[in-house]
């Protein structure tokens, strides 16, 4: 996920970098013109024209590659998957090898679209905290559910 992330910044920027070149480009441009058709008037030799001399563009169109590849490199850290990532499919339950207690639980967790606070269970079940640990204690044993810590709670988990 943070892969992601990295990429959709690497795009962000590549792309603000990519008009601020523009704007260099267009600019060197115009000026080269001017300077051209300076020289044009005053009937000097081609090669004189400083415009003519410059290294300017050839860097211009060096960094443009540069923000190319970096944008493919964003591109290809939004689509990246490692080979070792499987998205896990959703565990089946079966519902009648769940207590009473189990349920209430389980259906909280759906009501919660599938992640809750252990505290917010407790107060959706109406047990006490210690039965809901209980509760969960089996659930994750069983796979059904995984609990992280966040600060003083736990989030819980659907798997």
């Amino acid at each position: 996920m943070e892969l992601r992330k990295l990429g959709f910044a690497l795009v962000a920027i590549t792309l603000l970098l990519a008009v601020l070149l523009g704007i260099v480009k267009a600019n060197f441009d115009s000026q080269a013109a001017f300077l051209c058709e300076k020289f044009h008037e005053n009937q000097l030799d081609m090669q004189q024209c400083p415009a003519h001399k410059s290294n300017t563009s050839w860097i211009i169109t060096a960094s443009f590659a540069l923000v190319f590849a970096l944008m493919a490199l964003g591109l290809f850290l939004i689509m990246y998957k490692p080979a070792g990532a499987v998205e896990k499919p959703a565990v089946e339950v079966d519902l009648s090898k769940l207590d009473s207690d189990e349920a209430a639980v389980y259906g909280a967790m759906k009501a919660g679209s599938g992640s809750s606070y252990q505290s917010d269970l407790i107060k959706a079940t109406g047990f006490s905290k210690v039965k809901v640990t209980r509760v969960l204690d089996r659930l994750e044993s069983r796979g059904v559910v995984e609990r992280k810590r966040r600060g003083m709670t736990n989030l819980v988990v659907l798997r």
